[in-house]
């Protein structure tokens, strides 16, 4: 079932759990994803970044969105799971455009690196455009640190719970990815994981809506060592740790973005087939094992965050 990212998530903030968003770039993505989704008759959200819309489209982003949204719709509309497709950072009005215009279930903006006013005048006109189509909006208040695909930024700047308050009222957006903390890609810390709790709740306390996390990839060791031992080099990678974002869904949190672990499950995978079997040169066999781990990075996710279960 294709379905709007809002059914998704104010279903899960009225009963107190998350539902996975992760990121894909190809074919091979989506159905690791769909087939753990599935497995565990759980909801999700898949989400594309502006990085990715291009390289579908191969530099035609009209091209690339409508290639999005036929291809999720398509294995969507052949399961009894809900499916949703969502625009990650949406930093460029074309591409908020043109995923619009192809159908896809919700949008980000991310106006963050603006300052506050700014910020807020962009969101609302953004939620106007979309909301006329049937498009829920997702929006950004502070800044993460770190880089992944278009999106950098030298430090974190926590969201403010006032702001976000004004923010959600005057703009009319549909769910709010608040800066706690966390950061993008998949070498977030130096030292220990520092997440302001009591900002979250409060940020949840006054906005009453879907909240989101993003920066929220594990780094999970599993698959670093096996990447790693077929000759990658992930030294100092380190993510959230599990027990971190099950604190974070307790404190409001409905959506958790995923990209990172799904890249690092597929390249170990791969890495593996592929040494393991130096003489296969078809991709079906060797982007196999990498799907395999990427699907099990999916279970695991959709298990720890509550969603498992909560298909219908």
């Amino acid at each position: 079932m294709y379905v709007n990212t809002k059914e998704i998530l104010e279903k899960a903030s009225e009963n107190f759990y998350a539902v996975p968003a992760f990121n894909i770039n190809n074919l091979e993505f989506l159905i690791a994803i769909i087939e753990g989704a599935v497995e565990k008759n759980a909801p999700v959200i898949i989400e594309t970044s502006e990085g990715a819309i291009k390289y579908a489209g191969n530099g035609d982003i009209y091209r690339g969105t409508r290639l999005f949204v036929k291809m999720v719709r398509e294995y969507a509309e052949s399961v009894n799971i809900p499916v949703a497709l969502h625009l990650d950072h949406g930093k460029h009005f074309e591409f908020i455009a043109a995923a619009i215009k192809a159908g896809y279930s919700s949008v980000m903006i991310d106006a963050s690196h603006e300052d506050f006013e700014k910020n807020m005048a962009i969101t609302k006109e953004v939620v106007k455009w979309a909301h006329a189509s049937g498009v829920s909006v997702e929006a950004e208040l502070g800044q993460l640190a770190g880089i992944e695909d278009n999106v950098s930024a030298a430090e974190n700047v926590l969201v403010d719970p006032d702001q976000a308050k004004r923010f959600v009222e005057e703009t009319g957006v549909d769910f709010l990815a608040p800066a706690i903390g966390t950061s993008h890609g998949a070498f977030k810390f130096k030292g220990e994981v520092k997440l302001d709790f009591e900002r979250l709740k409060k940020v949840k306390e006054l906005t009453k809506i879907p909240l989101v996390l993003h920066g929220a990839s594990s780094v999970l060791k599993q698959y670093v060592d096996i990447a790693e031992e077929f000759g990658a080099d992930f030294s100092g990678a380190k993510g959230v740790p599990a027990e971190e974002i099950k604190k974070c869904v307790q404190f409001g949190i409905n959506k958790v973005n995923t990209d990172t672990d799904l890249r690092l499950a597929f390249v170990a995978g791969l890495r593996k087939h592929l040494k393991e079997n130096p003489k296969e040169f078809d991709p079906r066999k060797y982007f196999k094992e990498g799907m395999n781990f990427v699907k099990e990075v999916v279970k695991d996710r959709l298990e720890f965050l509550g969603a498992a279960g909560k298909a219908l």
